[in-house]
């Protein structure tokens, strides 16, 4: 019997004894190809030897040192890097352990950046629908997952959300794309005027999609006119790229390739690859040059933000993706990989869209593809899917609730930056067998 407290409190999950490259080997033997990163985290794959290596030489040299104390070499070093890498003056950085205290740090942030311009008044924030910014209580609070919020809901923060970028289902028949992104703008001005934007702090958006709704990118102009309107209200824009963020989608960071600069931007997952706990958050130079004029601190912690082993395996990984050229492999891989799944599904009777950018990928799935039907809740299809999926060694991340929190289902793919076209061509036909196999069991139950 274990004693941890697994996510599934009714069943204990395989036990991971070693993974190399893409492939993880559990106690019994049999091997699984990691087709989704994890959680979207793993972006070198497993056991990277450099990585490895650069992390046991840290802890040799120094495995903590509490930053109310110390500071240490691979934490400036990796500081240096991103901040020399991101674009434009986003370049004080703060490292904390993993996405959601990332995004409490950015809440944070945020909020002290505006009591120290003496405006004490602005204490809500705006988000979307249909979003995922942590479990954290700040985090989950702007967050717009229905599922992981209801339980926890009376303790939440009021958050005013406004309809996401969600073209496959919201764009009406006959209207065109640039119609549909000005019909957004304008509800999201209207959100910050109902609000009063001398109460508001900012805007908080995922790039991309993550794990809610499946990989769904911004129309083309969406977020330069969401720029446009926090700048002319004078909100702050922080924009989620704990998933989306750090070349998952071919460029180091997803807003690269949307021609706008956020205030703050939060990163998790793949800037650490998964061999140590780590996030961070950017913030351009007004942003703590105010907290430098006013108070002189910024009044957060944790015990181990800037971790040493965490920084070093960092610094390794973002090295050898700069050095192997793997944004220019996520770019060619992901549009291998996209083409290989419109071959197998493009005209699948229940895929009703494969979309995203790079490698990160969602196909949503639908009982009737003309009127983009979702299957009922109650099939509980996702679920099905990541059994049969690991059934035959396949790792992917199916989600329910894509539409609202309640109705449809998708599964997104996220594989290591390192995997191979055919590795990608074999995680294509288990997946296919895998959808087969999902939806005869699943149609029979109806």
């Amino acid at each position: 019997m274990s004693h941890i407290i697994h996510r599934d409190l009714r069943r204990v999950p395989p036990v991971a004894v070693s993974a190399a490259g893409i492939t993880v080997t559990d106690r019994a033997g049999r091997t699984y190809l990691d087709a989704s990163g994890g959680a979207a985290v793993s972006s070198l794959g497993h056991a990277h030897p450099e990585v490895l290596a650069a992390m046991h030489a840290q802890i040799d040299r120094n495995a903590y040192a509490h930053t109310a104390f110390f500071t240490c070499d691979a934490a400036e070093e990796l500081a240096a890097r991103l901040a020399a890498e991101a674009p434009g003056d986003l370049d004080h950085v703060y490292l904390v352990s993993g996405g959601s205290e990332a995004m409490e740090t950015a809440l944070k942030l945020a909020r002290q950046y505006w009591l120290e311009a003496g405006q004490p008044r602005r204490r809500t924030f705006l988000a979307r629908r249909q979003s995922y910014h942590g479990n954290t209580l700040g985090a989950l609070a702007v967050g717009g997952n229905e599922w992981r919020r209801q339980p926890f809901a009376p303790l939440l923060m009021d958050v005013p959300r406004v309809a996401p970028c969600y073209e496959y289902r919201d764009r009406a028949d006959g209207q065109s794309t640039e119609a549909y992104t000005a019909a957004l703008l304008r509800e999201l001005e209207q959100a910050i005027l109902a609000a009063g934007p001398e109460n508001l702090i900012g805007f908080v958006a995922e790039t991309v999609v993550g794990a809610t709704a499946g990989a769904v990118p911004p129309t083309p102009g969406y977020f330069r006119g969401v720029r446009r309107l926090c700048d002319q209200y004078g909100l702050l824009l922080i924009l989620d790229e704990v998933m989306c963020g750090i070349g998952r989608t071919g460029t180091l960071y997803a807003f690269e390739q949307d021609g706008v600069l956020p205030d703050l931007v939060v990163l998790g997952k793949g800037l650490g690859a998964g061999y140590q706990p780590i996030g961070a958050v950017l913030a351009r130079a007004h942003i703590v040059q105010r907290l430098r004029d006013g108070s002189g601190a910024f009044q957060h912690g944790h015990t181990y933000m800037g971790h040493p082993v965490a920084a070093a395996a960092a610094l390794a990984v973002q090295q050898v993706i700069q050095r192997d050229c793997l944004l220019g492999a996520v770019t060619a891989r992901g549009t291998a990989f996209r083409r290989m799944l419109r071959d197998a599904f493009g005209n699948h009777p229940h895929v009703g869209d494969i979309r995203g950018r790079g490698l990160l990928i969602g196909l949503e799935l639908v009982a009737e593809r003309a009127g983009k039907t979702p299957f009922a809740p109650e099939q509980r299809l996702h679920a099905i899917i990541k059994g049969e999926a690991m059934a035959r060694g396949l790792m992917i991340y199916p989600m329910g609730g894509t539409i609202d929190g309640r109705r449809g289902d998708h599964i997104l793919l996220a594989p290591p930056f390192i995997t191979t076209e055919a590795e990608l061509a074999e995680i294509t036909s288990r997946l296919a067998d895998t959808l087969t196999s999902s939806l005869t069991s699943s149609l029979a139950r109806r």
